[in-house]
């Protein structure tokens, strides 16, 4: 028996001990499996990587299969991006024509600037091609030309110097064009941002949305500030070349409109495939990001567990992924550059061996020949350019279709015209889950009388703190509703309902900006006696006052820095001026030292004072004087009552707290 005791024990002890040991090996074993059974597939297909010791036909067999993968790839994911199960989407071609014609109509004056004087610019170097033409000819017929090259040249003179002046307003007009673009852009992308329903913002990865705002942005604004002007102005130009092309002789145009067509057929399957490739690129970058920071925020448990190497597999699968992406948007380049180069290159022999065809049966003459070729010489920049902006262009429509994906997001509640009649917050069978099917809370029954304090606790998952973000109107219950003087918190425009009731999590937030700016952002329209009021509340006026700008001090990114406790004290303040009637807080102070969150008791006393108090208790000591305490098991509400009565009833929160005091 003993024996059997034994045995039993080690087994437990091993249970206990061996996931903290063995998890990594645990973790490969499960993928070993998953893999094995064929629902794991590979990150990366065998078929991705090139062939060794291959001839060179099999070579390139073995790319266009690669090029060919990597394009259904594209594909794939972006049909998978269009309207994602979790994350944000990406928004389809419409969205960005109307986004880009909403901004070129609201400028009209400037589009039309733009081209007008970028039109002058290509029609004056446009001319003096056709001068040293006309030059020729003269000086083919006519022995005695001095006079006619003094003219000429006193002509080539003043449309050079007309060519300068057009070609500085052209610049001048592209940048301003440009940066009005760009600024608006940016207008519109943050509102979009700042208007995202909080709830579908937490479902999308951190990587995702640091990309976005960070890698996409940035895209997107070069393009706009000078890929879109520039490929304007190209685009112009070659246009208004071929047309002095065909002035000059038809004939002669002939290589160049030819050339089109190939260029043409390229460019449109360039364009076919590339925003997809482009947007794929996007996505992977999003996957490398939100690897990387949810290998630093859990560094402590990647290394309890021994997940490292798992870990870094996992970011190099990440990259490679990334790698593959952009080796096929890549290739679309090659192919499309292969096209553009023989383009460029075979008009000019073709032009040089027309000409002289056609200057042997008297078709045109030197000079047509003459200009012609200084037209193809021209054209090749103007052409470069564009194709090159083109390219510029499609990276900044991907990124642009990332970001309007953000404005697609539906919103989560439709404010009505009903307001509260009173602060009585009631919440009935109230159910939520996170994924369908999956309810995390069961039918929760909460009456809050005004001016109650109302604990929560429970244990880890139990639901406590999504039933505070109901209770705070963060996000709506699938059944039931929560109410305040009788009406529904979802109905609310955000604006007054965070003035009824608001959420205090562990996490504060300064912004960039005064200490003034971060306070009133719930109410602008204070005045500083009702910010300095709010400090004094939160008893923060005295080290602000000490500051040598005062309300004026810049914090946030790159200004003056706050220790943690000053940062909360600025948050609290913001919540005094916002001057809701009920707080939920979420243990607002558990991820400050213990030292500095019994200083801010007191900030968060005064704070509480004379509201309605729903705080959600991780820590049991916290809710020992609340009015009373609901005990939150498996998403219901086990037990309900004071601090006495629910130790006297030696139930759930008895055990809780015999636990806890242990």
């Amino acid at each position: 028996m003993s024996s059997t005791v034994g045995t039993a024990g080690e087994s437990v002890t091993s249970q206990l001990t061996g996931p903290m040991t063995d998890s990594a090996a645990t973790w490969d074993h499960d993928r070993t499996r998953l893999a094995a059974a064929g629902s794991l597939p590979p990150r990366i297909p065998q078929e991705l990587r090139p062939p060794q010791g291959v001839g060179i036909s099999r070579r390139l067999h073995a790319w266009h299969g690669r090029h060919l993968l990597r394009e259904r790839r594209a594909q794939e994911f972006y049909a998978q991006s269009r309207n994602p199960v979790r994350g944000l989407p990406v928004a389809g071609w419409p969205a960005v024509a109307d986004f880009i014609k909403t901004l070129l109509t609201r400028r009209r004056t400037l589009a039309a600037l733009l081209l007008i004087m970028n039109g002058l610019a290509a029609i004056a170097g446009l001319v003096v091609p056709r001068i040293l033409g006309q030059l020729v000819d003269i000086a083919a017929a006519d022995d005695s030309v001095t006079a006619t090259i003094d003219r000429l040249a006193v002509a080539v003179i003043g449309i050079t110097v007309l060519q300068a002046i057009f070609t500085f307003g052209a610049s001048v007009s592209a940048a301003i064009f440009g940066q009005d673009l760009l600024a608006a852009a940016r207008e519109y992308i943050v509102r979009t941002v700042l208007r995202l329903p909080l709830s579908r913002v937490e479902s999308a990865s951190s990587g995702d949305l640091v990309t976005r705002v960070t890698r996409d942005v940035g895209t997107m604004s070069d393009s706009v500030r000078w890929g879109l002007p520039q490929a304007v102005v190209a685009l112009i130009t070659t246009v208004l070349t071929i047309v002095a092309m065909l002035l000059n002789s038809p004939l002669l145009a002939l290589p160049i409109l030819a050339s089109v067509i190939p260029l043409w057929i390229s460019v449109r399957r360039y364009f076919k495939r590339a925003p997809m490739g482009y947007i794929t690129e996007g996505g992977s970058y999003s996957k490398i990001n939100t690897s990387l920071t949810e290998t630093v925020e859990g560094a402590r448990t990647v290394e309890a567990l021994g997940l490292q190497r798992r870990r870094i597999e996992l970011t190099d699968d990440d990259v490679e992924e990334a790698a593959q992406a952009e080796r096929y948007t890549m290739s679309l380049r090659n192919l499309l550059f292969g096209v553009i180069d023989t383009a460029y290159n075979t008009p000019l022999v073709w032009t040089i061996l027309l000409g002289g065809l056609g200057y042997a049966h008297g078709w045109v003459t030197l000079g047509q020949i003459t200009a012609a070729t200084l037209y193809i010489q021209a054209v090749v920049g103007p052409l470069d350019q564009l194709i090159s902006n083109v390219d510029r262009l499609q990276v900044g429509v991907a990124s642009t279709t990332r970001l309007l994906g953000i404005a697609a997001v539906p919103q989560d509640r439709e404010p009505g015209e009903d307001r509260p009649s009173n602060s009585h917050l009631l919440g009935e069978d109230l159910r939520f889950a996170y994924r369908e099917g999956h309810d995390v809370l069961h039918g929760v029954e909460l009456d809050l009388q005004p001016g109650e304090r109302l604990a929560i606790v429970g244990p880890s998952g139990s639901g406590k703190s999504t039933l505070g973000r109901l209770l705070a109107g963060i996000n709506g219950p699938r059944t039931g509703r929560v109410t305040v003087g009788g009406v529904d918190l979802v109905k609310l425009p955000l604006d007054q309902l965070r003035t009824e009731v608001s959420l205090v999590t562990q996490e504060h937030h300064v912004f960039v900006g005064s200490i003034r700016d971060n306070i009133v952002l719930a109410r602008e329209d204070s005045f500083d006696e009702v910010v300095i009021n709010a400090l004094r509340t939160v008893d923060a006026w005295d080290w602000v006052s000490r500051l040598p700008s005062g309300l004026d001090t810049m914090i946030g990114s790159g200004n003056a820095s706050l220790t943690p406790a000053q940062a909360q004290q600025i948050a609290l303040a913001r919540l005094v001026v916002a001057d809701p009637h009920t707080l939920v807080l979420d243990e607002a102070t558990s991820l400050i030292d213990p030292r500095t969150a019994r200083h801010l008791e007191g900030s968060m006393a005064a704070l509480l004072q004379d509201r309605t108090v729903v705080a959600i208790a991780h820590r049991l000591h916290t809710a020992h004087d609340a009015d009373r305490i609901a005990v939150v098991i498996d998403g219901r509400i086990a037990e309900l009552g004071s601090h006495h009565e629910l130790i006297e009833a030696d139930g759930e929160y008895a055990s809780l707290w015999r636990a806890w005091t242990s």
